[in-house]
Parts: structure tokens; C-alpha cells; sequence
């Protein structure tokens, strides 16, 4: 997928000063389709199953057994509204559900939250709560928008907690590719102000328990991580259309956004699940590295011989599914 730069709507938008075509719905301004927003299953599975002829879009119908709560509105930047759906074991525990934030993939630019809904009906089904979010991608509103989205949609979980069963106590944060970067960020710096905008708000923290990334850069800046930002002639990358400019550029933003320079003591732990592609790898052993040093908890899963975007399909979400609830059973304490 070629990436572009943004368009000056996407700009003044992302400025309060313009809106896109759109349609009105109960008070939200919802943007027109992109036809540029190509990152989908349907998509990915034809450009794989020649290599991979064995595999097929994980089912994203819903069980008897899974409750789903559509089309919530998590934030409102004036009329534009972002959406989630909660996805919940039908039989709640005592105590509440631990939940899962799920934050969706496609180079920071593409992508929809139904890319997580097959993950979120199988997690429902073994007992956590799961929710996918939009977020505002790079033509409507780059770096931090995303990070800032993530960390508003941690929040109303927590304040609607009660209402749906859910644990406020117990939630992670995952992503598949951008988006385990984006969630990674987001809680990283949860209530840090300086990179928290909303941190002063009022007492709803958008700290999280535990991350999962699942094939999802944790560093910017190696040189792996820019090798396709650098390739003379070519359009920016999709990390610099959503940095704002290339990293020669933008060396300040492209160390802010990695996740791997905020690894601290009494951070999250993070399970990472990754693929055999080595650009996706790129920066994760020098950060478990980082982590053992600092008394925090890593855990790497690794599935042989897959593509990136491996979780839209079975039979490799599974897998992911299970490693995920056998880490979070043992980091959130179920």
C-alpha cells in the first residue's frame, strides 16, 4: 500500500478547522468512506493464500455465549464521535470481567476495529471482556491523535465499568502491527503528564495492567525500522506520513513515539506475539532486554513461518488468543 501524505482537509481537521464530507447521525459527524482505507481481511487473505493455502478469515460470527454492545461513543472532538464495541462473556463473574482494549492495525493510515472482532468474540468466550476501537488514522489527525484516542478509550471503559461487569482494575491494552504500537504508547505514558493531555481531567486514570503486541513496533529509530523510509525516490514511509515527516526530519518524534525509551520500573508487563518477518521484530530483544534489567515482565511468543497480520486468520489466531489469555490469567491476577 503506497503511503500519502495528508491532505489539507486531513490537516485543518485535525486543526478544528474543517470537517470532511460526512453524513450526521444522532449528533456525530461521521467522515465519508476512504477509498484509500484498503487494510481489511478480505484484502490481506488475497494477497496470502497463495503462500499460505491453507488458512481462512477467522469467523466473526457471534456465539450464544458472547453479549456485544455496538456503536458506544468513547470521545467527541466537537461532532466527530469515535465508536467501540464491547464484546462480553454472557455469564459476568463475580467481581467484574478483566477487559481487553484491542486497538487495530494498518500503518497508521488504514485499518478498521473489525479487524480484532474474531479475537474479541474468542476472548469473550474464554471469559474476558473485550473492546475494539476506531481511532482518528493519519489523514484526519497524526501523532499523537491515535495515542491520545487509545488513552480516552481506556478511560471510559473504566468510568462504564460497572455498567457492563467489567473489573476497572484489570485491563490491558493490545494491538495487532500500528496498533500494538499505538497501544504500547498509550500505555507506556498513561497519566504522565507532559504526554498525557488529559492526565489532569479528573480522577479517571488511563493506566492499564498488562500489554500484548502482537507483531507491532516497539522502536522507530533502528536501522531496520528505517530502511524503508530511506529508499531514495520513494513516497515517506506510513510511520513518517504519521510522524509528520521523515526521520531525518523528525528525529525528535520518531524517539518520542517508540515505546522502547519508556521502559521503567513498575511498568506493565507485555507478552509480544510475533511473526517470522524480521522488520516487525526489529528493537523488541533490546527492549526485553531493558525490561529484565528494570525487574519488569516480558514474555515473547513466536509463530513459525507467518505473516504479518497472521491474527486475521486461522489457523493462527488462535494461538495468539490462547498465549494471550495465558498471560493475562497470570499478570492480572483472574
Amino acid at each position: 500500500m503506497r503511503a500519502q501524505l495528508p491532505s489539507l482537509t486531513g490537516v485543518l481537521l485535525a486543526l478544528g478547522l474543517a470537517a470532511p464530507l460526512a453524513v450526521q447521525a444522532a449528533g456525530c459527524v461521521e467522515p465519508a468512506p476512504d477509498p484509500n482505507n484498503t487494510y481489511d481481511a478480505e484484502r490481506t487473505y488475497s494477497k496470502q493464500v497463495r503462500r499460505y493455502p491453507f488458512i481462512h478469515i477467522a469467523s466473526a460470527a457471534v456465539p450464544s455465549n458472547v453479549r456485544v454492545v455496538r456503536d458506544q461513543t468513547y470521545v467527541r472532538y466537537g461532532s466527530r464521535c469515535l465508536k467501540l464495541d464491547l464484546y462480553l462473556p454472557a455469564q459476568a463473574p463475580r467481581g467484574g470481567t478483566p477487559v481487553v482494549v484491542l486497538v487495530h492495525g494498518g500503518g497508521w493510515n488504514a485499518g478498521y476495529r473489525s479487524e480484532f472482532v474474531p479475537m474479541a468474540l474468542r476472548l469473550a468466550q474464554r471469559g474476558y471482556a473485550a473492546a475494539t476501537i476506531s481511532y482518528r488514522l493519519a489523514g484526519e489527525a497524526g501523532y499523537p491523535a491515535a495515542v491520545d484516542d487509545t488513552r480516552a478509550a481506556v478511560r471510559w471503559v473504566r468510568r462504564h465499568a460497572e455498567r457492563h461487569g467489567i473489573d476497572p482494575q484489570r485491563i490491558a491494552l493490545a494491538g495487532g502491527s500500528a496498533g500494538a504500537q499505538v497501544a504500547g504508547l498509550a500505555a507506556l505514558t498513561a497519566d504522565l503528564h507532559g504526554f498525557d493531555p488529559h492526565a489532569r481531567d479528573g480522577t479517571v486514570s488511563s493506566a492499564v495492567q498488562a500489554i500484548v503486541n502482537v507483531d507491532g513496533t516497539v522502536d522507530f529509530t533502528t536501522e531496520e525500522s528505517r530502511r524503508h523510509d530511506n529508499e531514495p525516490g520513494k513516497p515517506p514511509s506510513p510511520a513518517a506520513v504519521w510522524l509528520g515527516g521523515r526521520y531525518a526530519e523528525k528525529r525528535a518524534v520518531w524517539h518520542a513515539a517508540s515505546p522502547i525509551n519508556y521502559v521503567r520500573r513498575g511498568m506493565p508487563p507485555i507478552l509480544f506475539i510475533g511473526s517470522s518477518q524480521a522488520r516487525f521484530q526489529s528493537g523488541r530483544d533490546e527492549m526485553v532486554t531493558r525490561m529484565a534489567a528494570r525487574g519488569a515482565v516480558a514474555r515473547v511468543v513466536l509463530l513459525p513461518d507467518t505473516p504479518h497480520s497472521f491474527w486475521l486468520f486461522d489457523p493462527w489466531l488462535q494461538p495468539t488468543v490462547d498465549a494471550t489469555v495465558g498471560f493475562l490469567d497470570e499478570n492480572l491476577g483472574r
